[in-house]
């Protein structure tokens, strides 16, 4: 098994490249990864409320049809990966909540129009209500976000599986003292 190179040793390597060798290497890796190509259109092009909003797309489609579908997918699966692909390509803190904020709010509106669900529903969406909350708090983004959080416990009353209990918990354990 050969050894992975280390930080050091790849900017080392690097600083050996001309600037021209540099910038195509970039290209190179533009052109290949997807994500890397998403990236920079985020950060140099301005681009990134455009991959906000495909990566909320994805979120969304997987609890509110759209087209011909008649019923939702409901894979967390697929909606996770869209919030961890997004992280990994935008420096926005701000989207990071916004999309992690649409998988709870897609959620929501998908048991509000199919009904109760089963548990390990509601429980990934308090796992993901309880990281937005954390990180919208932690990034100080609280009175950007705290009316979508606020509906976000209004919604659910109502809910089974104490659900809204556990969400309006978690919104008065984070947020409780904001006016």
């Amino acid at each position: 098994m050969t050894r992975k190179p280390s930080h050091t040793e790849l900017k080392k390597q690097l600083r050996n490249k001309t600037q021209n060798e540099l910038v195509e290497e970039i290209t190179h890796l533009y052109k290949k990864f997807n994500n890397v190509k998403e990236f920079y259109q985020a950060s140099f092009f301005n681009d990134d409320s455009a991959m906000l909003e495909k990566y909320k797309k994805i979120v969304r489609d997987e609890y509110i049809p759209s087209g011909r579908k008649q019923f939702p997918s409901m894979r967390a699966s697929v909606a996770r990966k869209a919030i961890s692909d997004y992280k990994k390509i935008s420096c926005s803190n701000a989207g990071l909540a916004d999309i992690m904020l649409t998988f709870v709010e897609s959620d929501v509106w998908c048991t509000k129009e199919y009904g109760d669900i089963d548990e390990s529903f509601y429980r990934s969406m308090e796992s993901m209500y309880e990281n937005a909350i954390n990180f919208i708090t932690k990034e100080s983004l609280l009175q950007e976000f705290n009316d979508r959080l606020l509906a976000i416990v209004e919604d659910t009353s109502g809910i089974g599986w104490w659900f809204h209990d556990t969400l309006s918990d978690t919104y008065d354990s984070y947020a409780g003292d904001v006016d």
